[in-house]
């Protein structure tokens, strides 16, 4: 490593974060461990000194993150929270105790990481990727600064060669698969499936909430070559809804190890329930296998303050805007059946941006139906569909139902959200506005109506 007297590459840390998101679209996303597991050898690889929760899924792995990191505060232990991507800053995805990596701190780590992967990039595997050095970035912050007690730790997409996939962990969750990133990950379930199934590590007890048979053959195997325990939705062990209304919804749980016959979480949709499900089999795991202290009251206090923001978040109650990043099918079929289930409505209006290797029409067709109003809009990223494209998609999807009334293809976000919430009955408590789609956007529109400025969202 350089010499600590040496000049600082960056004197802030606007300028550290610059370096790091400009990787993006210079090299972008490269898969594989090699430059991680190189990168980390040279800080004496922090990571092995941490323990780990290793979170993968489609849809949901953030939800889980964010169930794991309040139950365990609540239980009084110090948490290390690693997700992707971020909504208002990139400080937001590298927090500990729920709270950012303090500036001066990632200017420090930045300045550490920028000579050695200077000299990574002079070798035969070539310069870090953005993603690399982020990770890279909160090991040394978790394994060199902060101490966590865990790290709650996500995946970035997949999981066998996602960079994150170089620690091993004391518990492994996978929440689903679904249709996501089938650019990368392959064109069938199937493969996303032994893709996310590359986080199980020998030994390592796995969670997971997924329910399609074949899918689950697929984990299964991959444990029982680890000889791995895996613990399963639906078989061992179960939640069973008890109430559900906006803000609130209670569950009873039981597993293998004890039964809970009342848990209230605040996120909205039915979905959440196995995302909560999920995070409390995790704990249990922890409490058997490693005296994790939890004590009731403190779970079901930690469950119910738990909050992830951009997922089915009402932003603003007059007019009514939910927010919900529903940027896959599953996603979007979990909005629609939160829409019908749970909200009250006399109109939809819904605005929408998508990435260009999404699965549209599966996507779309959950939710048009009961749509009166779509506007279609482009996020701002290096990456989007074009509002006219995604605009031909449903109206081609349409057909005899006539839903959504109006489709609206306006390539500028604000202008889109303008129309969205400029009908003449925009302030009706029976006019629900929802903005959905990919997180970009989500990002954006969040931080416009909560702090009048755009976000810094990204990878």
């Amino acid at each position: 490593m350089k010499d600590e007297g040496q000049a600082q590459a960056f004197r802030s840390a606007a300028e550290a974060v610059d370096w790091i998101t400009g990787l993006m679209p210079v090299i972008g996303i490269r898969p594989g461990l090699e430059r991680m597991t190189l990168l980390m050898e040279r800080f004496g690889n922090p990571h092995l000194r941490l323990k780990f929760i290793h979170v993968a899924g489609t849809n949901g792995k953030g939800s889980v993150c964010a169930y794991l990191t309040h139950a365990l505060r609540q239980c009084g232990y110090d948490v290390g929270t690693f997700t992707s991507p971020y909504l208002t800053s990139y400080s937001n995805r590298l927090q500990y105790n729920e709270r950012d990596i303090p500036e001066d701190t990632l200017l420090q780590l930045a300045n550490r990481i920028k000579p050695e992967a200077d000299a990574l990039a002079g070798t035969e595997w070539g310069p870090p990727t953005m993603f690399e050095v982020t990770t890279a970035l909160a090991l040394l912050y978790y394994g060199t600064v902060a101490y966590p007690d865990y790290v709650v730790w996500e995946t970035g997409m997949g999981g066998r060669l996602d960079v994150t996939n170089i620690v091993t962990p004391v518990v492994s969750v996978i929440t689903n698969v679904g249709h996501d990133h089938m650019d990368m990950l392959g064109p069938t379930l199937a493969d996303i499936a032994r893709e996310k199934a590359g986080i199980i590590k020998p030994g390592v007890p796995v969670v997971t909430t997924e329910l399609n048979p074949e899918t689950l053959a697929i984990f299964r195997e991959k444990a029982k070559s680890c000889r791995s325990t895996m613990y399963s939705l639906g078989e061992h062990f179960h939640c069973e809804t008890v109430s559900a209304a906006e803000d609130e919804q209670t569950f009873a749980f039981s597993g293998p190890f004890r039964d809970i016959p009342s848990l209230t979480i605040s996120l909205n949709g039915i979905h959440q329930q196995k995302n909560a499900a999920a995070a409390v089999m995790t704990l249990e795991v922890l409490r058997q296998y490693y005296a994790l202290i939890v004590e009731d009251g403190d779970l079901a206090e930690g469950l119910r303050k738990a909050a992830w923001p951009g997922r089915l978040e009402m932003v603003s109650r007059e007019p009514r805007i939910l927010l919900d990043g529903a940027h896959n099918p599953e996603g979007m079929e979990a909005l629609a059946a939160a829409l019908r289930d749970i909200y009250r409505f006399d109109r939809l209006n819904v605005m929408i941006a998508m990435m260009p290797n999404k699965n549209h029409e599966h996507s779309l067709r959950h939710i048009l139906p009961m749509v009166d109003l779509l506007v279609i809009t482009e996020p701002d990223f290096h990456k989007k569909m074009k509002a006219d494209d995604l605009a031909d998609v449903a109206r081609r999807l349409r057909g005899n139902t006539g839903r959504p009334a109006e489709i609206v293809a306006e390539p500028d976000w604000r202008k889109a959200l303008s129309l969205l919430t400029g009908t003449e009955d925009a302030s009706s408590p029976g006019t629900l506005h929802v903005v959905t789609g990919t997180l970009y956007l989500i990002a954006d529109v969040r931080s416009w109506l909560l702090h009048g400025t755009k976000s810094e969202k990204g990878w």
